[in-house]
């Protein structure tokens, strides 16, 4: 190229695409040397494309899951469905198995018309089922066997996508011929109900703004540093340039260009990486979240964004960081050589990221501005990047003496300690994110956790199975306590008992109580029965010391006359009087809440005291404890339960309940944490190797002149402990400031430092073995034929 040619290429469009141009085809023409630099360049910022592409997926992994669910939910209409050859009678009969959700449904349909769940061909006949292909590969393994006992089923089909949220969903649908209205079915017409979820909590609102500005901010600040590899070589071929006539304007957009061919490679290589990943993702189930691949879809809006920002990021940040840089024909210099770096601008930030969060106030007294929440916590996020190389500079700018590797370390840092603190700014950030994220977790889980008023150290299980014949209720008594790893059975019958005759004057229905049927043993468990055998009854008080609001004394005392004759919604009877008389020698007692925390009250009696037949619509509860040394003993439970009737509800005695919607977040942001980590140590090997791969003349020089290769090797370990324990340290700061700033938008004062050392840890963990596994490399690098050039 002339001189005249160099200097006349000015600025506008066309002088932009012309240098562009130049330096997009030094980064194809450069050699050996070139092409890799360029292909570290595409990897780096290819593993950010690949998160960026798999976060702008998520409103597509969403919403598809929600269709394909809400797809097969039955419709229900606002009166019952009539009877037809258009409807069939359907039942939940969910389970799960060792902790992993089984999703069932019992299908009766009425004529030849009715509705085929989405993903089945045709409705599976009486003792037949359909399954989802993980279904079937989980019951036809060893492992499976418990889980196959309580499908007794015939295999007859599988579930297709559309009927599945995901391809590791446990589902089944079986069919039926005695499921009716009466003994738990719903008729419907059709499937395709729509499933409208609450509206999201504002606190639960800014976790999840804030946990996407964590996650994505390193994945920003890893894509900024990897424009820049190879900034050293780059900038004396720079000079080169200066020397045949380009002015400074065109030095800058030449290398602009060599950074856009890099950052264009590396939306290739993201793109080819994320078509590949998204293909294997269906085997993968992190927390219970798991999709099929086609989900796996960015927005168009959002991928046209992802498309644009990282090519014009590229070339912003090579602009900005030349800035610095003096190419001068014969050589560059750095301004920053000699000069410490400069806070005033650099403080701000994080300073006024700090008041975006707190001018949205506190989420007690009003909404969240999501603006101001992402705004607040990417500024604050990118000033503790942006104070990470100001810390390096502070921190070695005047150590002098040491160890030689010390001494070696320390000055690399001294004239370039830019280049190590990028290497560690992602780190820096991921590990300030997630010390904030864990902290505002911890000070806002007690909001969506609700202490049920049960004791799980009484008891493990309860289940109930209404409205079921005595002979039943009776079966399911005996066959729990025979149950493998069932150590006691607390059983109940429950009917409801009213007063006899007609209504009187002023009433609008006749007063009602419980009925309450049990062993002593369980009784003793509901009340303070004190003395008991069987034939015994008791008036059961509530735990306020009332007699049920009167109606108790209304409907019951001793030697008076209940019926336990059903009365339907309109207060008719619908069988004839089953009267009872409550014996004379009936004690009153107060009730005491059993394991699940009900607190039970009205007419309590043994076996003895009544003939069960007596009772209409019966109602069993039974409390269970188990054997803890006894392996899957909750799954032989609710085996025992399927053989009875697939529709017993077999729940667990927990003393807290987590909301839903918290819970759904967290197991998100879990698994977005998960790809982000894995792309930090992807980040930080690659960032190491290109620096060690700049430096390789530099080492070899120094071991063909007799340096020690220990030596060598401690000197570059010290240059990346310094940074990562300076950056490890700025994080706890940030990430502890970031942390209090949401606490007060939460109205929270509570400060858990226990979350904030594992996850400083880790961070330096990660750091350590990506180190590990840069030292082969390392070794390699300090042989003497590095000297060789091309």
């Amino acid at each position: 190229m002339s001189t005249d040619t160099a200097t006349t290429a000015g600025g506008g469009p066309r002088g932009w695409a012309r240098d562009l141009g130049m330096g997009m085809r030094f980064a194809v023409g450069g050699g050996r040397e070139g092409w890799t630099r360029t292909l570290l360049t595409a990897l780096g910022v290819g593993l950010g494309v690949t998160l960026l592409l798999g976060a702008a997926s998520i409103p597509t992994m969403l919403e598809s899951r929600a269709q394909r669910s809400d797809a097969r939910l039955p419709i229900d209409p606002p009166d019952t469905a009539h009877r037809s050859a258009a409807t069939l009678v359907t039942a939940d009969v969910d389970t799960s198995f060792r902790g992993d959700p089984v999703r069932g449904r019992l299908l009766r349909p009425d004529g030849a018309k009715a509705p085929v769940p989405p993903g089945t061909g045709a409705l599976p006949g009486p003792g037949e089922m359909v399954v989802s292909p993980a279904l079937r590969d989980l019951i036809g393994s060893p492992e499976g066997r418990l889980l196959r006992e309580r499908l007794p089923y015939k295999d007859v089909g599988t579930i297709g996508e559309p009927g599945l949220v995901g391809p590791g969903e446990l589902a089944y649908y079986a069919g039926s011929a005695t499921l009716t209205t009466e003994n738990g079915g719903h008729r419907t017409a059709g499937f395709g109900a729509r499933d409208v979820a609450d509206p999201l909590d504002p606190l639960m609102l800014t976790l999840l703004i804030v946990g996407c500005v964590v996650l994505l901010m390193p994945v920003a600040v890893f894509i900024a540093t990897a424009v820049r590899f190879g900034g050293e070589r780059r900038d004396r071929r720079l000079a080169a340039l200066r020397l045949i006539g380009a002015d400074i304007r065109m030095t800058r957009r030449t290398a602009a260009g060599e950074a856009l061919f890099g950052a264009l490679c590396g939306l290739l290589v993201g793109a080819g990486i994320f078509l590949s990943a998204r293909q294997f993702v269906g085997g993968a189930t992190v927390w219970n979240i798991n999709v099929f691949p086609s989900d796996v879809t960015p927005v168009p809006g959002l991928a046209a964004l992802v498309l644009l920002a990282v090519p014009l990021s590229a070339v912003a940040v090579t602009l900005l960081a030349l800035r610095r840089v003096n190419i001068e024909p014969l050589g560059v210099a750095r301004s920053g050589t000699g000069r410490r770096r400069r806070l005033w601008w650099r403080l701000p930030l994080p300073v006024a990221g700090l008041a975006l969060l707190l001018l949205n106030g506190k989420v007690g007294r009003g909404g969240v501005d999501p603006y101001l929440v992402a705004g607040g916590a990417a500024l604050f996020l990118l000033g503790v990047a942006l104070l990470l190389p100001w810390a390096v500079d502070a921190a070695v700018a005047r150590v002098r003496g040491g160890p030689v590797p010390w001494q070696l370390a320390v000055r690399r840092l001294q004239l370039s300690g830019d280049t190590a603190a990028r290497a560690v700014s992602g780190i820096t950030v991921a590990v300030a994110g997630a010390i904030a994220l864990q902290l505002f977790f911890s000070a806002i889980q007690g909001d969506f956790m609700k202490i049920t008023g049960m004791d799980s150290g009484r008891a493990q299980i309860h289940t109930s199975l209404p409205s079921r014949d005595v002979a039943t209720i009776r079966k399911m008594i005996s066959e729990f306590r025979t149950t493998e790893g069932v150590r006691r059975v607390m059983a109940t019958i429950d009917a409801s008992a009213t007063r006899p005759g007609p209504l009187r004057p002023g009433e609008d229905f006749r007063p009602s109580t419980q009925l309450t049927v049990g062993d002593c043993a369980t009784l003793a468990e509901l009340a303070h029965t004190g003395s008991c055998k069987d034939g015994d009854a008791f008036i059961v008080k509530d735990s306020t010391g009332a007699v049920d609001g009167d109606y108790l004394a209304k409907t019951a005392r001793p030697g008076a006359t209940v019926d336990f004759a059903w009365d339907d919604e309109a207060g008719d009877r619908r069988t004839d009087p089953r009267l009872w008389t409550v014996p004379a020698s009936a004690r009153t007692v107060d009730s005491r809440p059993d394991a699940t925390g009900r607190m039970a009250f009205g007419v309590f009696a043994t076996p003895g005291a009544l003939d069960l037949k007596l009772l209409d619509h019966p109602t069993a509860r039974a409390v269970i404890q188990i054997d803890a040394g006894v392996p899957d003993a909750v799954e032989h439970v609710r085996n025992t339960a399927a053989r009875i009737d697939p529709g017993m509800r077999v729940s667990p005695v927990q003393n807290l309940e987590r909301d839903k919607q918290f819970a759904s977040v967290q197991k998100g942001l879990r698994t977005a944490a998960v790809a982000t980590l894995a792309l930090i140590a992807a980040s930080m090997l690659v960032t190491m190797l290109e620096q060690l791969r700049e430096r390789r003349r530099l080492l070899s020089v120094l071991v063909a002149f007799g340096t020690r290769r220990a030596t060598l090797g401690w000197s570059v370990l010290w240059q990346t402990a310094v940074p990562v324990a300076l950056g490890l340290a700025l994080a706890l700061a940030g990430g502890a400031g970031l942390g209090l700033a949401l606490l007060h938008i939460a109205g929270k004062t509570a400060f858990d430092w226990s979350v904030v050392w594992p996850l400083t840890a880790a961070g330096g963990v990660l750091v350590l073995v990506v180190t590990l596994l840069s030292l082969p490399p390392l070794w390699r690098m300090m042989r003497p034929d590095g000297l060789r050039t091309e």
